[in-house]
């Protein structure tokens, strides 16, 4: 007989992490193939399920909240949720958006905040390396699987979180990353924070998605104000209500309580 958390772990081997087959033979009361729950035991990487106490609280307010999160590193990081803020922005970043983020990222970092981002391209991998840099902790949250990360020019960066800081997604193994998993996993990219930081976006963008997320889930959306005529997404959310913030103390005072 099996375990729970188990079976929620070999259910997401059997589809990938795949939420919505999941839940579909949860609900059925559907159990996985023998073979997923060898596949359990020889896992190499660190697993999260949402029956054990050490799962996000506040993931389990997300929409469809993952019912497994695998890790390599220090999962302690996760555990203040007070001190996550999220900071994503464009791939393809300008000088402005790369000297706002590593001055805000970095600057909250030295302050004792977690920066969770999702290590893609631009601003993000910029958001990491700012926090690695001043000395402070950083998380990812991929959207490919946790032993399938593709993107050779942040490889460093990847391999570097991993053994010193902390990489997660709800993706396991090597599973190949498609487009529909990247505006998904910005659902727990938008969840980790009360505070979410966009510091460059184009239109229709990921970031864009993010905030999205995070106005839904009543956090702090928080924008850097761009140059008129530059078309930024981040004046229009400003516009729409975002928090225009120009520094750390800026973001630090904009703070909801908790």
């Amino acid at each position: 007989m099996h375990n729970s958390k188990d079976s929620l772990i070999a259910l997401s081997l059997k589809y990938q992490g795949n939420w919505d087959k999941m839940y579909k033979d949860l609900v059925a009361h559907k159990m996985p193939e023998d073979c997923f729950f060898d596949k359990v035991n020889n896992l190499e990487c660190g697993v999260i399920t949402m029956l054990d106490s050490g799962y996000p609280e506040q993931l389990k307010h997300v929409p469809k909240p993952p019912f497994v999160l695998y890790y390599y590193g220090n999962y302690s990081m996760l555990q203040e949720y007070r001190k996550n803020i999220s900071v994503v922005g464009s791939r393809n970043n300008s000088e402005y958006g790369q000297k706002v983020t590593e001055e805000l990222a970095g600057g909250l970092a030295e302050k004792g905040y977690t920066i969770v981002s999702g290590l893609a391209l631009g601003i993000d991998a910029i958001a990491h390396q700012a926090a690695i840099d001043k000395g402070g902790r950083t998380v990812a949250v991929l959207g490919c699987g946790i032993d399938n990360f593709y993107l050779k020019t942040n490889e460093e960066l990847f391999n570097l979180m991993k053994e010193q800081y902390l990489v997660i997604s709800e993706y396991p193994e090597d599973t190949i990353p498609s487009p529909e998993h990247f505006p998904i996993r910005n659902r727990i990219i938008a969840g980790l924070s009360k505070t979410l930081i966009v510091t460059e976006a184009s239109h229709h963008s990921g970031s864009i998605i993010t905030a999205l997320l995070a106005l839904q889930g009543n956090a702090d959306v928080m924008c850097v104000p761009y140059p008129a005529g530059q078309f930024s997404e981040c004046n229009r959310l400003i516009m729409n209500g975002a928090i225009l913030v120009e520094s750390v103390d800026d973001v630090i005072d904009q703070m909801s309580p908790f």
